[in-house]
């Protein structure tokens, strides 16, 4: 596989056993008052306790394990809103790669310490003014270092996907069959690979996008049937999922993946964050909870059926999480 082709099943399975000693198997969590809630059985995906606290630990270290040696001292570099960050920067101490991180200047702070703490450097840029892809290009040009996208390259794809292929043992140690899976979408990464995984394992299982309201550039791309962007740029406390659109291998596998995509409100991401909290005991930044937000609020209706619900990620500033405490 090389970076312009789609990834397979078998691509997944490979990045599985590459990271297999590095990242954490989360399991599949069951609550008694969201089943009750739901009038449905939702498993819970809980990747706000992997690695770096999100997901995105699988595709960065699964990319950056697959750098050639020569080309490793002279780093790498990425652009993210904070949880693709923590994750290359994690995944570049481990391996002994040097990184930096172009981050958004109003990136949450919890997520820049990260960074930091895992001794990458970060360049700032304005979301609105800046263009993050020509300022990480000009590292590439002038340093030879390697670019690690956050969504769009198959390496990280499969990586992304060793998630849903978690998922998809589970379900099937359990002896359940799956109606539907809702998973937080930003550049689509994510959802591409555990759709990738799950559909080899169920074939009749829906696989939904959870989108931030006012980021559905999933949901108009399909119906457009090509890529379509979106016009705003920032302003949502669902932080990570802000990308500007879906990315090219990635819309290729959702195009023909998604059974469809919802949106959630930032007050609807805000009562799951507080929702995990007291009753799952678990941290989940807005953007992590967006899915579930989707499934509280009844944008995917689960009355009756058995679904799975990513959480993606659990790094979320204090002040986000005190005003989402305050709606209980």
């Amino acid at each position: 596989m090389n970076v312009q082709q789609l990834p397979e099943y078998s691509d997944i399975l490979d990045a599985a056993r590459r990271i297999a000693a590095e990242a954490v198997h989360t399991p599949l969590l069951e609550n008694e008052v969201l089943n009750a809630r739901t009038g449905g059985r939702v498993l819970i995906k809980p990747e706000c306790l992997q690695r770096t606290g999100s997901f995105k630990f699988r595709g960065a270290f699964n990319r950056l394990s697959l750098i050639p040696e020569p080309d490793r001292p002279k780093g790498v570099v990425a652009f993210s809103s904070g949880n693709h960050a923590q994750g290359v920067a994690c995944a570049a101490k481990l391996l002994g790669i040097p990184a930096i991180i172009v981050m958004p200047s109003d990136a949450p702070k919890v997520k820049a310490d990260g960074v930091r703490r895992y001794g990458a450097e970060i360049v700032a840029y304005d979301r609105e003014r800046d263009d993050r892809e020509a300022i990480a290009a000009t590292y590439v040009e002038e340093r030879g270092m390697t670019l690690v996208p956050s969504y769009d390259d198959p390496f990280i794809v499969a990586g992304q996907g060793t998630c849903g292929l978690e998922i998809a043992r589970s379900l099937e140690n359990l002896n359940l069959t799956p109606d539907a899976l809702v998973c937080c979408t930003g550049g689509g990464g994510l959802i591409a690979g555990i759709g990738l995984a799950m559909l080899h394992h169920f074939p009749q299982v829906e696989i939904w996008a959870a989108e931030p309201e006012g980021f559905d550039d999933h949901a108009r791309s399909l119906a457009a049937g090509e890529r379509v962007s979106n016009t705003r740029l920032g302003g949502s406390v669902q932080d990570a999922l802000l990308t500007p659109s879906p990315g090219k291998i990635t819309f290729a596998l959702n195009q023909r993946q998604l059974t469809g995509a919802v949106q959630t409100s930032d007050d609807e991401a805000l009562d799951a964050v507080a929702f995990a909290h007291a009753n799952l005991k678990l941290v989940a930044e807005p953007g992590g909870a967006t899915a579930l937000g989707a499934i509280l609020s009844g944008k995917i209706d689960v009355t009756d059926r058995t679904v799975i619900c990513v959480l993606t990620g659990g790094n979320v500033d204090p002040e986000i999480y005190r005003r989402a405490l305050d709606r209980l």
